[in-house]
């Protein structure tokens, strides 16, 4: 075993204790799963602006059709946005029923327009005018927060920048479990190896953490043995989501990768069409898997930034500003569209290029907490430091 698969291991042990405690927090037991979009996801053919003229002005060949008759047409949320017709089987039924919520302009004040620069910036979740730490993710410091009511949990292949901190936080990646890195064999290798020694506990807790996981998804994995059309894809992973925060876990983090569309993006088939229909399939699924405990479940999709407002060259778009955060979940406030907004024309892009942001995801982030889990102002700047939160009344 390497130090990579130590660690790993290590980490699914239990919380650490705490000696904060909450005040005034909501009743039930409050689940988030926070899942990002990698690649910077065009949110203006997602939560299509079909109010704006510009709009089909700006893509002249990925515009998707205002709202009408045809399949092929946006679903009309109300008189300036509408919905890619891809969700209308997913995520449109959410939104009716008031589950599903979208929050546009949303993202972080970093403009670097980099993958890699802004998806830490945003999982560390610290303010762009103080210094750089990558000691600790903004989830990490919720789980702190939290203490025994919270369960962490990534579904990732290594525990991701958002979950970095003080909080041991165990990570796996369910489109793995098939063919986990270390055997049973091995697995008694290294607990006889640490037997006796101050680690012998967390690497034991460890291998418990993983074998448990392990039965429980073990009905769902023989289920998908026997129908392989849906053994593929997000859809699937959701499910088995489900089944751990719905019996187990509590605060948890997934990504999606596969959203940088510079070539070829498509309009209302294509590409894009064909990852934004897999996602809502997926968020459908999860949100059916949980249960009555999507009442107490939110799940906020996220992506490091938004795209060019106009299409490029390529029939595609380049690396933007602004996004569209997703909210669902069965208590929360939605179908509408949620915080500041502004009516888009050349004149109100950022640069002359993309979406501004006017809702910055830590203040989002910062109010949802304080109605999710009753936060007071010093837990609350201990996830996100010199953040004012802005309520949006989501839950």
């Amino acid at each position: 075993m390497n130090r990579r698969d130590f660690l790993k291991l290590s980490a699914a042990a239990p919380l650490a204790a705490s000696s904060f405690s909450l005040h005034a927090a909501p009743a039930g037991n409050p689940r988030l799963l926070v899942v990002f979009m990698r690649g910077a996801y065009d949110a203006a053919n997602l939560l299509v602006p079909h109010g704006s003229s510009f709009y089909y002005e700006a893509r002249p060949n990925i515009a998707i059709p205002r709202p009408g008759a045809a399949a092929n047409s946006a679903l009309a949320l109300d008189a300036t946005w509408a919905l890619h017709p891809s969700l209308r089987a997913s995520l449109l039924p959410l939104y009716e029923k008031g589950q599903l919520a979208f929050v546009p302009f949303a993202g972080t004040d970093n403009l670097s327009r980099s993958h890699f620069e802004t998806q830490d910036s945003i999982e560390l979740g610290q303010g762009q005018d103080r210094a750089r730490s990558y000691q600790s993710g903004f989830m990490n410091r919720l789980a702190s927060v939290l203490a025994k009511r919270g369960q962490p949990i990534a579904f990732t292949g290594q525990v991701p920048v958002a979950f970095r901190g003080d909080v041991q936080v165990p990570n796996v990646a369910l489109r793995q479990l098939a063919r986990p890195s270390v055997d049973a064999r091995q697995s008694a290798v290294i607990a006889e190896m640490y037997r006796n020694t101050a680690l012998a506990g967390p690497v034991m807790e460890g291998f418990s953490t993983r074998d448990g996981v392990i039965q429980t998804l073990a009905e769902d994995m023989d289920a998908a043995s026997r129908n392989a059309l849906t053994a593929r894809g997000f859809e699937l992973e959701a499910r088995r989501i489900a089944r751990l925060m719905r019996d187990r876990y509590n605060l948890a983090f997934v990504d999606i990768g596969g959203w940088d569309t510079h070539v070829g993006q498509g309009g209302a088939e294509g590409y894009l069409a064909n990852r934004l229909e897999e996602l809502g399939r997926g968020v459908a699924a999860y949100a059916d898997e949980m249960g009555g405990a999507w009442n107490d479940t939110v799940v906020v999709v996220i992506s490091e930034f938004g795209r060019t407002f106009r299409e490029n060259g390529n029939r595609g778009t380049d690396h933007g500003h602004g996004s569209a955060y997703w909210v669902l979940g069965g208590g929360v406030r939605g179908g509408r569209i949620a915080g500041e907004q502004v009516a888009l024309t050349p004149a109100t892009l950022n640069q002359s290029r993309d979406y501004p942001v006017l809702n910055e995801y830590r203040a989002l982030f910062a109010g949802l907490f304080g109605r999710m889990y009753g936060l007071d102002a010093a837990q609350t700047e201990r996830v996100f430091a010199g953040v004012k939160p802005k309520d949006f009344g989501l839950v």
